[in-house]
């Protein structure tokens, strides 16, 4: 049996096995009213990134000038986790979409399929293109009650690289994609038929988690002007490859979430395994009285914990990043254009 078909088996047996929750209730939101299930599930040909030298994005949004719905003014630096009042066991899982200059990544549906099934809440940091590339998918979780959306950046470059400009379009042309992809929603007759759904689906977007996990004080700066609140992380899946097996990844999660933890793996094709992995800590961790939330709901439930910079396990080690994505080398062209 292939990994991939193992992985799936892992999944199966865990919902059939009655370790899930019963799916929520899917009869009145903009999500059910607009896609039914058969839609929503997973497919294959969607799941691996394509190389694509130039992407043209139609429409390309431009710089607006939106903020997006973080106070401004609030305490600089970015949210590693969040000091919980004692004996409330909350932790946010968190999904990145990256997608990088040259590329149409993938989308890891089997993700959301379990996350769906099991009715649980999650964050996904999703990139300006990726949001743009992926109009449908974006559209789905945009209307998902389960899942908030936050920006990764425009094409996940390394904004400690770059000048004042190409730093406006990483942090504010996400902004204008999710704006784009929220409108589209908003034109579908099945969702305006339902106003009171849809007012619920935020208008912008308000957490930001940087390419990489690395930033510097000029990035802080612009999020803080474009009302926006850096996310990082305590517990780390890694860069999961193909020979992690779910059970390594589930133990990963198990044993290293604390109360106020945030969560980090990845959803852009490249989040191996990490379906299965799910539906193995999940359900174990909702035996034992842990809650998933989304991260804003985890920073209202108590006081996040900011630290002055950006880094993965440790200060100082995203720096290895600095080479990578540089500058003009990653610019959108006046065609509209993603080098």
């Amino acid at each position: 049996m292939s990994k991939c078909n193992i992985a799936g088996a892992i999944v199966a047996l865990a919902l059939l096995a009655g370790l899930a929750r019963p799916a929520r209730a899917q009869a009145d939101t903009v999500l059910a009213r607009c896609w039914p299930a058969q839609v929503l599930s997973a497919t294959d040909d969607e799941r691996h990134p394509k190389r694509s030298p130039a992407t043209r994005i139609s429409p390309i949004p431009t710089p607006s000038g939106q903020k997006g719905l973080f106070p401004t003014g609030a305490e600089p630096g970015a949210v590693r986790r969040v000091d919980l009042p004692k004996g409330q066991k909350l932790v946010a899982l968190t999904l990145d979409l990256c997608e990088q200059p040259g590329e149409i990544a993938g989308y890891d549906g089997p993700i959301f399929d379990v996350l769906r099934r099991l009715g649980t809440k999650a964050t996904v940091f999703a990139g300006g293109k990726w949001l743009m590339t992926h109009a449908e998918r974006a559209e789905q979780l945009i209307a998902d009650p389960l899942i908030e959306v936050g920006s990764h950046g425009w094409a996940h470059r390394n904004v400690r690289g770059l000048d004042a400009r190409a730093l406006v379009q990483e942090v504010r042309l996400p902004l204008d994609a999710y704006a784009v992809q929220r409108a589209r929603l908003a034109g579908r007759q099945c969702a305006s038929q339902a106003p009171q759904h849809l007012s619920r689906i935020p208008s912008q977007i308000a957490l930001y988690r940087f390419p990489y996990g690395a930033c510097n004080p000029a990035a802080l700066d612009e999020l803080a002007r474009n009302g926006l609140r850096a996310i990082q992380w305590d517990v780390s899946t890694g860069d999961a490859t193909p020979a992690q097996s779910a059970g390594a990844i589930a133990n990963v999660i198990m044993r290293n979430s604390r109360p106020g933890s945030i969560i980090l793996a990845h959803a852009n094709g490249r989040g191996y395994n990490t379906a299965a992995a799910l539906a193995i800590a999940i359900p174990r961790m909702q035996a034992e009285g842990w809650k998933f939330v989304t991260v804003s709901e985890l920073m209202a439930a108590g006081r996040p914990v900011i630290v002055p910079t950006c880094y993965d396990a440790r200060p100082g080690d995203t720096d290895r990043y600095d080479a990578l994505f540089l500058g003009p080398r990653a610019a959108i062209t006046p065609k509209g254009q993603v080098k």
